[in-house]
């Protein structure tokens, strides 16, 4: 026995002085990889397991983890806000961080993440980098495969609570495109439901400038979706602040909806026809309150264009210089023109006009029928007139269109196209405003564009675009800019943002008659806030919180491997990270001490074993 405690005694006391030798390589490969720590703080991290959000469970196991690293490690912090550093922090700079994150509006998916990772190791000078990733795992964050890496590890550590279940306003606007005063103004609200179904129906209030104005209770169909109407009354001309609010337990950032708007006189729209006003024109506009559409010849026009939102020449076979003259002018103080050809084969009297406009010129008529087989989703007609564009929408038929040639400084950007790359529909901004040029005619002998999908759509989307200033419902992280109906902002009078005592400045450009506002870079949280340059009106905005947080399906988190190739994956316990006997990648009790300890211990064992056997008597002292 004392033979075999001093054995254990002396391997336990060499394998303490060699522990640095077998370990130095590890430590060295650590050292040389940058330490980062991601914490989800979206929306849906506000879901509770238990009493606790999952946002706080993550902070808990995140702090474990860095107060438990070996002494001197440095973090990266990362969350869906701007990182506090670029640069490793120390670990109590980092517990400090940890404490102070909070649920935020803004999202970032797993690609946007490992992205800023691997810009700071290039920074940095880094060869590689462990990313530790405490999130819910939620499908839209995580479904967008990162860029390969080799050398970046993803720790994943999931951080789930009990069976989700969500209750949001996924979008809401006004019926009308003038808030009327002292008139019953509708709301079309859709909600919709992420989860399991809830067991009691919920309401639906809508509140006006922070009093109730009307409610409703919600039934949700098979798609887990309802569309209901809500009606207001404006009392005053001034900026009304409509809440859509749902009342939902389990997660609070989407329960609101916030859209402001004012009242505005009715849109005014010009028609100058070369013959009878047409139909289809006059009925679209019928179709929507607040347009008053005014119908005029060719020949004789009105000589001020400036309160029409939108000017439409129809029909036309010819477009005088004069004319020509006169939509350019429209077009430079940023105004919204449309063109409904006739057919002709005098396409020089076209020209002559054309000229006058912009870059552009009709080279010849084509005479097949073809249909449009193209649409230019990002155009600013066609973005958000569908929720998804229908795979089997029907585009247009055209009989017979223009070829028409534009310079580059026509801008010219397709709506809808013809298979050859013709243009069937297409925008042009030679100038501030807007000219839409359709090839071909609206009639029934040229084709069916009049009895399809777009335009009444177009026209509405057409006659509200130079009239911004009146409504907003902005959405956070889109980039979306609030425009502005102000030509007075330059440099020295930019326009300033105001919330709760606070000034900044935002991005801004101008566009057409005005100014984009772009407020992303100030604004991190939904609610209301107003913008005003000196000589200016205020203008209020809404700003909502982005909808596709609200979506809580989550991926089983085994399936990253497959999700994200290129990228090694690891799967760790957030419950156990940094824990005696759970996941410690720095082993914060070095294996030396412990072989110390032990050594100790066979020592003092082989001392007691020793003194034992001097106190036991002999045979001849008996």
């Amino acid at each position: 026995l004392l033979l075999a405690l001093r054995m254990l005694f002396l391997a336990l006391l060499v394998l303490a002085f060699a522990q640095p030798f077998f370990t130095n390589g590890d430590k060295k490969a650590t050292e040389n990889r940058l330490q980062a720590i991601y914490i989800d703080n979206s929306g849906s991290m506000g879901l509770r397991k238990d009493a606790q959000r999952l946002l706080d469970i993550a902070k808990s196991a995140a702090r474990r983890q860095v107060k438990n690293a070996a002494p001197g490690t440095k973090f990266v912090l990362l969350t869906n806000d701007r990182p506090v550093s670029y640069r490793p922090m120390p670990a109590d700079k980092v517990l400090n961080e940890v404490n102070g994150i909070e649920l935020s509006s803004t999202t970032k998916t797993a690609r946007q993440v490992l992205s800023l990772l691997k810009s700071i190791t290039e920074s940095e000078a880094i060869p590689g980098a462990d990313l530790y990733y405490y999130s819910d795992m939620q499908q839209v964050a995580v479904s967008d495969p990162p860029e390969a890496d080799d050398n970046i590890t993803v720790y994943a550590l999931p951080v789930n609570g009990t069976e989700p279940l969500n209750i949001f306003i996924d979008t809401a606007y006004l019926v009308d495109p003038v808030l009327q005063t002292g008139e019953s103004n509708q709301l079309i609200v859709r909600s919709r439901v992420s989860g399991k179904a809830p067991g009691q129906a919920p309401v639906l209030n809508l509140l006006v400038n922070g009093q109730i104005k009307s409610a409703a209770t919600i039934s949700f169909d098979e798609d887990n979706q309802s569309i209901d109407t809500l009606s207001f009354r404006a009392n005053d001309a001034g900026w009304q602040r409509a809440e859509l609010v749902i009342d939902d337990e389990s997660v609070k950032f989407d329960d609101t909806f916030r859209i402001t708007a004012r009242s505005a006189p009715n849109l005014s729209v010009l028609a100058l026809n070369e013959g009878q006003p047409s139909p289809y024109i006059q009925a679209a506009f019928r179709a929507y309150n607040g347009f008053r559409l005014n119908n005029a010849n060719i020949d004789n026009p009105p000589a001020d264009w400036s309160t029409y939102s939108l000017v439409i020449v129809n029909g036309c076979t010819r477009i005088s210089p004069a004319l020509g003259k006169q939509i350019a002018l429209a077009l430079q103080q940023g105004q919204t023109v449309c063109l409904f050809p006739g057919k002709t084969n005098n396409i020089a009297e076209m020209n002559e006009g054309l000229a006058e406009i912009a870059d552009l010129s009709i080279t010849n008529i084509d005479t097949v029928t073809q249909a449009a087989t193209s649409l230019q989703q990002g155009s600013d007609l066609v973005r958000d007139l569908f929720e998804q564009v229908p795979e089997n929408v029907q585009l247009p038929v055209a009989n017979w269109h223009y070829v028409i040639n534009s310079g580059i400084t026509a801008n010219r950007q397709s709506v809808l196209s013809f298979r050859n790359g013709d243009p069937l529909f297409a925008q042009y901004s030679p100038q501030n405003g807007k000219l839409y040029v359709l090839t071909t005619g609206i009639d029934l002998q040229s084709g069916n564009f009049t009895s399809g999908y777009f335009f009444a759509p177009f026209l509405y989307r057409m006659g509200i675009s130079t009239n911004g200033g009146n409504m907003y419902a902005l959405t956070l992280g889109n980039n979306e800019p609030a425009y502005l109906p102000l030509n007075k902002a330059n440099e020295r009078n930019m326009v300033h943002l105001y919330t709760q005592g606070s000034d900044a400045i935002p991005t801004q450009h101008g566009y057409g008659a005005g100014l984009n506002v772009f407020i992303d870079d100030v604004v991190h949280q939904p609610g209301f806030y107003s913008l005003w340059a000196q000589g200016s009106d205020t203008t209020v905005i809404a700003v909502n919180s982005s909808r596709t947080e609200s979506q809580l399906a989550t991926i089983d988190p085994g399936q990253l491997n497959k999700l994200w190739p290129g990228i090694d994956v690891e799967i760790v316990s957030a419950d156990t990270i940094g824990t005696t006997g759970g996941y410690n990648r720095w082993g914060s009790f070095p294996l030396w001490k412990l072989c110390v300890i032990l050594a100790v211990i066979m020592l003092a064992a082989e001392t007691w074993v020793l003194a034992g056997s001097l106190r036991k008597p002999t045979a001849a002292t008996q």
